[in-house]
């Protein structure tokens, strides 16, 4: 091998760890909560708070959101963050479920 075909083959190898590295980081990521999730269906978990069905649903309040819950431990401002009622996901901060509690 010479050096220029030593420095394209080091190059690609670099290139392919770095793609590697990063699909690894995004693959241990917590996963969002799917909404068909069994403890999602119980607790009436919408992604979007503003589509909750109100006539299933009466305890929600427009401006209700995961965002704003006490359960919520992402950070303000933040799309989406963990919530205790879903231990190693991810809920987004729009959401909502009927465990929501409003911050103090």
């Amino acid at each position: 091998m010479n050096g220029s075909n030593r420095r394209v083959f080091m190059l690609q190898v670099a290139a392919g760890g770095s793609a590697l590295l990063a699909a690894t980081a995004q693959a241990q990521a917590p996963a969002l909560v799917n909404e068909k999730d069994p403890t999602a269906v119980a607790l009436g978990y919408t992604a979007d708070a503003t589509k909750v069905d109100t006539k299933k649903y009466p305890k929600y309040a427009a401006g209700q959101k995961c965002g704003n819950c006490q359960l919520y431990t992402g950070k303000a401002g933040d799309p989406a963050g963990g919530c205790g009622i879903f231990p190693g996901k991810l809920v987004s901060a729009n959401a909502w479920c009927s465990a929501y509690v409003k911050k103090a």
